[in-house]
């Protein structure tokens, strides 16, 4: 017989009113229920995880000493309505159910408070009236990276991981995932403690790192947000919404490629695709990014930006498989997934728990460790 689960009882009814189940309703599949509610018996773990795939919370949420106080994901998209919240597919809707219960894994793991030693949602605010051009130069000063240091990464591998770290550093946690859905790049989840951006692992590099500081932004604004490709849910905005919008996207290109920095590298150069590709690689953008700049000075028509980016993204359609355990890695974060693995060594949380936090199964967890340990300075 299975050990039962010593799960917090108002918990599990918290999950089922949540999920919008009667205690009759839910007693259809899961016959102790209300002994679980009261505290009488508890479930097995198969059990256990039967009931968080019926309620939609991850298994780790059982085992918390009482139900988390957190907002429905839909209320913390401000800038997006209910007809643009409707619109996101369900493969993305999965993943902001995920991406929460990363979000609640963070707080467990750490007590309900945010480690880091300056949290940049927290330390800086924003107005939508405020020149985009002086959000972005406090954003990058706070976050203190130098262009002769964004120089020296060298490519878009290298920038994407060390801006995940400067993220972390200021409190920002960043997890990918597949998300199959091309039009989508990535969205973020406003948190008081626990701010998180989640990025789709399949776009380029480029892409990804342009999606941190999109999202950045919203988070900035104390908003959850939602990065697509073109601007349909900008232009179906208005008044301060659609200005934050805006503000996501500009702010995120100053950052990356400030004017005058640019003016600099630019210099006597032709407005060519192999200028494009020289700069892209100098600010680790992508080539779109600079000759799209090169078209709003006029340097280029619209149907040669037109035939570069179509070109440029048919390129970068071409998926590659990996290793699982690397590719987790990629997912999570060394530095998730190490506080996981701590917090377990310091008897805090269970086997169970840790697979539940790290989102694999139990007996995938020492190879992952493995693997891990292996990136270790």
């Amino acid at each position: 017989m299975a050990d039962p689960m010593p799960i917090t009882p108002s918990v599990v009814t918290w999950a089922r009113e949540r999920a919008g189940f009667s205690v009759d309703d839910a007693t259809a599949d899961f016959r102790k229920i209300a002994q679980w509610e009261a505290g009488e018996n508890f479930p097995s773990y198969p059990q256990l995880e039967r009931l968080a795939e019926k309620f939609k919370v991850p298994v780790a949420v059982f085992f918390f000493p009482a139900p988390p106080d957190l907002p429905q994901i839909e209320e913390t998209f401000r800038t997006l309505g209910p007809d643009q919240i409707a619109e996101i597919p369900p493969r993305v809707r999965l993943l902001l159910r995920k991406a929460r219960t990363f979000q609640m894994g963070l707080e467990e793991l750490h007590g309900g408070r945010n480690p880091a030693e300056r949290l940049i949602t927290r330390d800086l605010g924003f107005r939508p009236t405020d020149p985009i051009e002086q959000i972005a130069t406090e954003v990058r000063d706070y976050l203190g990276v130098t262009m002769e240091q964004q120089f020296a990464w060298g490519n878009a591998e290298t920038a994407l991981e060390e801006w995940r770290k400067v993220l972390f550093n200021v409190g920002i946690y960043v997890f990918k995932d597949s998300f199959r859905e091309p039009d989508y790049s990535g969205f973020c989840l406003y948190d008081d403690e626990f701010p998180i951006i989640y990025v789709n692992n399949t776009t380029a590099k480029t892409r990804q790192i342009f999606t941190l500081f999109h999202e950045l932004a919203h988070l900035l604004f104390h908003t959850s947000g939602v990065d697509t490709r073109g601007d349909r849910f900008v232009n179906e905005l208005a008044g301060d919404d659609r200005r934050i919008e805006v503000i996501c996207n500009r702010m995120a290109a100053c950052l990356l490629v400030p004017e005058d920095t640019f003016d600099a590298a630019f210099a006597n150069q032709p407005p060519t695709e192999a200028t494009a590709a020289e700069l892209a690689q100098l600010f680790s953008v992508s080539r779109e990014f600079i000759f799209r700049k090169f078209l709003d000075r006029d340097l280029i028509t619209p149907a040669e930006y037109d035939q570069a980016a179509r070109r440029w993204a048919e390129q970068g359609q071409r998926g590659t498989g990996g290793d699982h355990y690397n590719t987790k890695i990629a997912y999570l974060g060394t530095e998730y997934i190490n506080l996981a693995f701590q917090r377990f060594y310091q008897n805090r949380i269970n086997h169970n728990q840790l697979a539940d936090i790290l989102d694999t199964k139990p007996k995938n967890l020492t190879r992952l460790e493995e693997y891990v340990s292996r990136r270790a300075p």
